[in-house]
């Protein structure tokens, strides 16, 4: 077993402990992402993400992360204000709010990022289907493929986590869990956030 799959196979638990999320990614992917067909939905999965302040003034992670193509972000050098998403495929919740996100990047498009990372260890061979299947034509495909954002946020973050940094790359605040990126309160959260740190 490698360190990296160890490491995880620690995070998941960690994860388990704190909310049911179905099977980790530790082996047992496949068994999880059949789990994942049933398509759970908002009605399925309750969106009772809470925002952490706590965090706040924290900087951005300097990791790199690459998507399909093999093309590499240094997310510490974005420039730009960014909603970073750490999700994966057999993460229930996740798959409730990617396209309530896919939203979300749509509407604030040129004023805030929205990156969404994948935690998956089997990388593109599932990330991308998952993709092509439910059409988020306005989130990008990122990959961390050794976890080492899941190790940054404090070695076992539960899924999904999503935190929000302004244009200097400081965090303003972070959602831990689902949450309904859907509605006005949500977007609301976003530009006020953003609006008070350039003032």
């Amino acid at each position: 077993v490698s360190l990296a799959k160890s490491r995880l196979f620690l995070i998941c638990l960690a994860a388990g402990a704190a909310m049911s999320l179905g099977a980790c990614d530790n082996g047992a992917e496949d068994a999880a992402q059949e789990n994942v067909v049933a398509a759970p939905t908002s009605e399925t999965i309750a969106l009772t993400g809470t925002m952490d302040r706590s965090f706040a003034g924290e900087t951005i992670p300097a990791v790199t992360v690459v998507n399909p193509a093999g093309e590499e972000l240094v997310l510490s050098e974005v420039g730009e204000p960014v909603l970073l998403n750490l999700w994966a495929t057999w993460c229930a919740p996740c798959v409730v709010e990617m396209p309530l996100l896919d939203e979300l990047a749509a509407d604030l498009e040129g004023q805030v990022r929205v990156l969404t990372v994948s935690e998956d260890m089997r990388g593109a061979e599932v990330v991308e289907p998952f993709f092509a299947e439910r059409d988020l034509a306005h989130l990008p495909q990122w990959l961390d493929p050794d976890n080492e954002l899941a190790f940054t946020f404090g070695g076992g973050p539960v899924l999904p986590l999503t935190v929000l940094y302004d244009a200097e790359g400081k965090e303003l605040w972070r959602v831990i869990g689902a949450y309904d990126w859907g509605t006005e309160e949500a977007r609301s959260e976003v530009l006020e956030a953003l609006a008070a740190s350039d003032s």
